[in-house]
């Protein structure tokens, strides 16, 4: 039997121009890349709370506004199957700054714009950026 997809909800955190990211440490799946702040969805939790949960217990940062943004299917191994479900957030209180409140698994958050990206960054996440997807509200005309 092959092992299940796994469902990680990632969020795309807002603040003027920039994003939030987090190093990952070697105990997760793209070690030592940047990633988004986000987690493993939860039996009954909706996108939206699961965001809102994983922020929090990462950063220690409150969020409101939260949105679906898109989904992607990424196999990245053949014992590894993520469905990612980005999402996007602003912060309750700007002033606020991240804490790493999870230190085994992620190495500090830092602020970056779509024009100054760190690096190396999560290949999935990397991948739908350079492919031109922008997690910035778009005006409508």
């Amino acid at each position: 039997m092959s092992p299940a997809p796994e469902i990680g909800v990632a969020v795309f955190i807002l603040k003027n121009d920039q994003i939030l990211f987090g190093r990952r440490r070697s105990s997760s799946i793209g070690a030592y890349t940047y990633a988004l702040p986000g987690g493993h969805l939860e039996f009954g939790e909706s996108f939206e709370e699961c965001a809102a949960r994983e922020v929090n217990e990462e950063t220690g940062l409150e969020i409101k506004n939260i949105e679906f943004l898109t989904a992607n299917s990424f196999v990245l191994s053949d014992k590894v199957h993520l469905v990612a479900v980005f999402m996007r957030a602003h912060l309750s209180d700007p002033e606020k700054t991240p804490q790493n409140l999870e230190p085994d698994k992620c190495e500090g958050w830092v602020w970056h714009d779509l024009k100054n990206l760190p690096e190396p960054m999560f290949g999935p996440l990397r991948k739908m950026l350079d492919d031109g997807f922008n997690p910035f509200p778009t005006e409508s005309k």
